[in-house]
């Protein structure tokens, strides 16, 4: 296992197949979350980096070795990718606790799942095909072609930036498109280390994959806005992806984005209750709340409320907080310190409103176990959902828990929000189990589980919670374009002045 420096490290962006400082030579500082204390410098990047890597991006797409490559070729340097993941795997998981303050228990687990996502698009890069349409008009053949959108502007938060990338990045590059990644300002160190440990020794073609790093109000801006650029795709809040998708659309670029949620989390009285409230926990408490999915309104039927919220803070009080390196550690800090201030005053929000905190509710210090920016793990009860505790997304490790009589009464309060990224739903009746998820509106709907994801299945949003899908198959059509194309047979090609319709031969 290799140890993360800890001297403050000077980190560099790549662009064109070359490190290279910023333009401008200005640096900032990363911190650990977990000490709060500096331990590297990443380059800030403007619009003259964008640009330059942005270009970079255009020429490798449009001439060089990646437009000759085959499918097939394509695919197999996915598997190279794929492979110096695991090779790597254990470095990058450490990086990213140092400068995110996830779990080393998660990281780990996440990363050696990781590589999935690169061999599972390399093997679809050379299945992607145009049909043969037959149409109504003789003496014509007509097919399609799919063929990558161009340049792929990719921008990734903080709370999971290998994982997340690799969501974009695989089928962007099975598609055969160029990308320019934009990390958080947070949490840039894993994917530049992932840059030099995997995309350099699997001999990616210059300018293939760029990274800059720096602020969203210049380098972001710059990143969508770029001429160069036909293709944004986003993870992040639901604020700043509109504010992305009103910048795309005035250049007509296509647009995925992946959005905020506010989950509901459905017990039923019909449930396996330790079952549900495992999944309860985990939907909200683990990953310290910061994850998209997270489980954050927790719907419990009236008939068994009390008891479960019983067995839920009983359990939920057993939470190790701790150094995320440890693996013993089950909660870990807030990955930045506004995120951190924000936490801490949607907690009082919930007071003001009337929410009654069973658990937690304020930071936790070095005497509980925490550090520089933990917040405890909190329970709030006789939540209504119309509180903007229930409303707003929070994404920390807060808990609200509102009653519900029925069916009825649960899918009303579970839609009633502008979210629609996740649910579940927890009970052992087989129809209920099938109709409840027809009823939801949400992107992912979990049966008696919580927080399960694969490479093969689609994730995305309804309503606020985004654009488009990610994973699967279905992913790769984000990265495509259609093109039809008719060849004529025909001796005569009739009245020039006249388009052929359908009616017509």
């Amino acid at each position: 296992m290799q140890d993360v420096p800890t001297q403050l490290k000077k980190y560099q962006i790549y662009i064109d197949g070359q490190w290279c400082d910023a333009a401008s030579g200005k640096t900032f500082e990363t911190f650990d979350p977990y000490t709060g204390e500096p331990w590297a410098l990443i380059p800030e990047c403007d619009a003259t980096d964008v640009d330059r890597a942005c270009n970079a991006a255009y020429r490798a797409f449009e001439s060089g070795p990646w437009p000759r490559m085959t499918q097939t070729e394509r695919g197999r340097l996915l598997r190279r990718i794929a492979g110096l993941i695991e090779k790597h795997g254990e470095h990058l998981a450490r990086i990213e606790v140092k400068d995110n303050g996830k779990l080393i228990s998660e990281m780990s687990a996440q990363l050696k799942y990781l590589p999935e996502w690169y061999y599972y698009y390399g093997g679809l890069a050379d299945k992607i095909t145009g049909m043969v349409i037959p149409v109504d008009k003789p003496d014509h053949f007509t097919y399609t072609l799919r063929e990558p959108v161009g340049v792929c502007g990719l921008i990734i938060p903080w709370n999971s930036p290998l994982l997340l990338v690799g969501f974009k990045l695989a089928p962007a590059l099975a598609a055969g498109c160029t990308v320019v990644i934009k990390p958080s300002e947070y949490t840039s160190a894993s994917l530049l280390e992932f840059m030099k440990l995997v995309i350099e020794e699997a001999d990616v073609p210059p300018g293939v994959i760029n990274v800059v790093t720096g602020y969203g109000a210049t380098t972001g801006e710059a990143l969508v806005t770029h001429p160069k650029v036909a293709k944004v795709a986003f993870t992040g809040g639901s604020a700043t992806g509109s504010r992305v998708a009103s910048l795309a659309a005035a250049s007509f670029k296509k647009v995925s984005l992946e959005l905020g949620g506010k989950s509901p989390n459905i017990v039923f009285d019909d449930c396996v209750m330790e079952d549900a409230v495992n999944g309860a926990i985990s939907g909200i408490f683990a990953a310290t709340g910061q994850t998209c999915v997270a489980g954050s309104r927790l719907l419990v039927q009236e008939s068994i409320h009390d008891e479960f919220v019983e067995r839920l803070i009983a359990t939920a009080k057993t939470a190790k907080l701790g150094n995320p390196m440890n693996f013993d550690t089950q909660v870990g800090p807030v990955t930045t310190p506004p995120q951190y201030q924000k936490v801490l005053s949607y907690i009082d929000i919930a007071k003001n409103e009337g929410a009654k905190c069973v658990l937690g509710g304020g930071p936790a210090g070095p005497e509980m176990g925490g550090g520089k920016y933990f917040v405890q793990p909190t329970i709030f009860v006789d939540v209504d959902n119309k509180m903007r505790i229930a409303q707003e997304e929070v994404f920390g490790p807060v808990l609200s828990v509102i009653k519900f009589k029925d069916e009825e009464d649960a899918i009303r309060i579970a839609n009633d929000v502008i979210y629609g990224l996740a649910a579940g739903v927890w009970t052992q009746s087989v129809k209920r189990a099938t109709i409840v998820p027809r009823r939801i509106r949400a992107g992912t709907v979990w049966v008696n589980t919580y927080r399960a994801m694969s490479f093969t299945m689609p994730f995305g949003g309804f309503k606020s919670s985004g654009l488009g899908r990610e994973n699967g198959q279905t992913a790769i059509d984000e990265y495509l374009e259609t093109k039809s194309v008719w060849v004529s047979t025909a001796a005569n090609t009739g009245n020039p002045f006249i388009m052929k319709t359908a009616t017509q031969s």
